[in-house]
């Protein structure tokens, strides 16, 4: 698949959840973006879900399977939920302007939540754990649709 042009949403997202993606275009930008354009279509359990398959899928296809980090992925989006990123009619970068340490700085807002051990375990790597330092923020409840 061809990379989409970077402003068509809908296709770059496609492409990184059949994991088509060029790696250049997966940074912590793309990343944000893939987090921040599942948090405006589903709710939060989903969009982890459907975040990590393509996440996977992009993994397998570039040859670092063992990259994907289950409880990194599921916490970033979660923070991403909490600082706006899923609040209808908004734009996901709101999370962005609330929370700017997930541009700047995501581990150093991970490590407010999990211990350098919790998040170096293999159960961490596999599956979501919950945090072993502070909580994870509440997310704002879903809109009845």
């Amino acid at each position: 698949m061809t990379p989409p042009p970077a402003c068509d949403d809908a296709r770059w997202l496609a492409a990184f959840l059949a994991g088509e993606l060029p790696a250049a275009d997966f940074d912590h930008a793309g990343h944000l973006r893939a987090g921040g354009l599942l948090l405006q279509r589903h709710p939060l359990p989903r969009a982890q879900a459907l975040y990590l398959a393509g996440l996977r899928r992009l993994a397998t296809r570039l040859g670092v399977p063992g990259k994907v980090h289950a409880t990194v992925t599921e916490a970033l989006l979660h923070l991403m939920a909490a600082a706006g990123a899923g609040t209808p009619g908004q734009p996901w970068t709101l999370c962005l302007q609330r929370e700017p340490t997930l541009r700047r700085d995501a581990q150093a807002l991970l490590a407010r939540h999990y211990s350098p051990a919790r998040l170096a375990s293999e159960a961490a790597r596999q599956h979501a754990v919950p945090p072993d330092r502070l909580p994870l923020p509440p997310c704002p409840a879903p809109e009845p649709t």
